[in-house]
């Protein structure tokens, strides 16, 4: 190994016009050439080559007093001093990785080498490999360093990332994890490249990133991907209470019963614009719903809170009558990094009352005549965990309840896992509604018993998202 090294040291010095002393390169030569027959074999030091601990891809040489640097990867060789000039007398008798350390450069270099293929020469992820934006900094404030280290270290089970603990050394390791992570390092204006030392501390996140388009069935507002698509699922098992009854245990706390499904599709035209698409079903009148919404305002781009307008349009019987018309306000502000608040006034012009629909014939959905309503919903998500967070929401409605059946405010809690391009909320809700005019409705309204929606009446849902891509 240490003749191959020497090798190519000595090549790579040569092709980048270093002066070498020629009895010294014949030397070597003849010691090459001569190994198997001379039985002293010249050590490194002897040669003016220094290796760097913990890497694979550099050594150091001396030559004529002065100290390059030679990049096995990239076939480079550079002064010791880099831009500030030749290492002194004094700098070379530090240890050879004191002359540069874990640098953004040599993390870039390592990225060019072994990860551009899978995440772009730019790391901003290749489309066919479905492979994240290290640009994108609601990604970077998704994970920790270590999650990173550990990703490149360890690989992900489940996907194409292999591990690299048995092809990088640790020190490789850690250099292309910080360079990854000075990709989503914020740009201003004038501003150079930040130092791969400061890149930790320069994108720390301070933005809360919601994991759903929804904290259970309030919208969370977030910013979608430009061309990004996603899918939704959502499922509520309103006929049977959770806590109440006997042998909830049995029945899974009413997982076994009859659960009302409801899915959907979100696309990002841009980063700001957005459309979807939510099918409810028959049994909640057979509504599809039409969206389009616009992030108004966003944290990461530096303003004070998150704002986004919606408009959407339901119509019942798959969109064939008793249609409504919704215009909703969503604003949210994180609290650091951990926590984030929601405020979301909705406007529903010609709503509906909720009912049941024992049937799947269109004729026995009933033409109920519609209300203005005005509903205020508020909720709030808190991570407990760099990826599980606890969600709450409660939507009182404040104009025209009771002639939509609705007697006590609609309202949710559970816990959230989020994972990249994923999340599943599991909760407790007395709202088996998913729609924009549905979900102020409560299980009250769809028995027509008033007493349904009370704490008693409580039970399970869950909601399934997944980013495609």
């Amino acid at each position: 190994m240490v003749k191959v090294l020497v090798s190519c040291a000595i090549g790579f010095l040569i092709a980048a016009n270093v002066p070498v002393n020629q009895p010294s390169l014949q030397a070597a030569e003849t010691t090459h050439s001569t190994a198997t027959v001379e039985a002293a074999v010249p050590s490194p030091a002897d040669l003016g080559i220094q290796f760097v601990k913990d890497s694979t891809s550099i050594v150091m040489m001396e030559r004529n007093g002065k100290e390059y640097i030679v990049d096995l990867v990239d076939r480079t060789v550079r002064e010791a001093g880099g831009p500030e000039g030749p290492r002194t007398k004094t700098e070379r008798g530090q240890p050879a990785a004191a002359a540069f350390g874990p640098q953004k450069d040599d993390g870039s270099r390592v990225f060019a080498h072994s990860c551009a293929s899978c995440h772009g020469a730019d790391g901003k992820g290749v489309a066919g490999r479905n492979t994240p934006n290290f640009t994108d900094s609601r990604f970077q404030a998704s994970l920790t360093d270590e999650q990173i280290f550990d990703a490149v270290m360890n690989g992900k089970p489940g996907t194409e990332m292999p591990a690299w603990r048995d092809k990088l050394s640790e020190q490789d390791i850690k250099a292309v994890a910080s360079y990854v992570r000075s990709l989503g390092a914020p740009r201003h204006p004038g501003a150079g490249q930040a130092p791969a030392a400061q890149s930790a501390e320069a994108t720390k996140p301070k933005v809360y990133e919601p994991g759903d388009d929804v904290l259970f069935s309030l919208p969370t507002g977030r910013r979608l991907d430009r061309h990004g698509f996603y899918t939704d699922f959502a499922h509520r098992f309103a006929f049977d209470p959770a806590f109440s009854g006997t042998a909830r245990g049995g029945a899974l706390i009413g997982l076994d019963g009859f659960a009302i499904p409801s899915f959907g599709f979100r696309y990002g035209f841009t980063n700001k614009l957005s459309g979807s698409v939510f099918r409810a079903p028959s049994i909640i009148a057979r509504p599809i719903q039409f969206m389009l919404a616009y992030n108004l305002a966003d944290e990461h781009d530096g303003y004070p809170l998150n704002a986004v307008f919606r408009v959407s349009i339901e119509g019942q019987n798959d969109f064939a009558k008793n249609y409504t018309e919704n215009f909703e306000g969503i604003f949210s502000r994180s609290i650091k990094s951990r926590a984030q608040i929601y405020v979301v006034p909705t406007l529903s012009l010609n709503d509906r009352k909720l009912v049941e629909i024992n049937s799947y014939r269109s004729q026995d959905i009933p033409d109920l005549p519609g209300y203005n309503a005005f509903s205020l919903g508020v909720g709030g998500a808190l991570d407990i965990r760099p990826t599980v967070a606890l969600v709450a929401e409660v939507i009182p409605t404040l104009v025209n309840g009771r002639p939509l059946g609705i007697h006590r405010p609609a309202y949710s809690f559970g816990i959230q896992k989020k994972i990249w391009r994923h999340a599943f909320t599991f909760g407790f809700t007395n709202s088996p509604g998913t729609t924009v005019s549905q979900r102020a409705g409560t299980r009250a309204s769809l028995l027509n018993d008033p007493t349904a929606d009370k704490p008693g009446g409580l039970f399970v849902g869950f909601d399934l998202m997944r980013q495609i891509h």
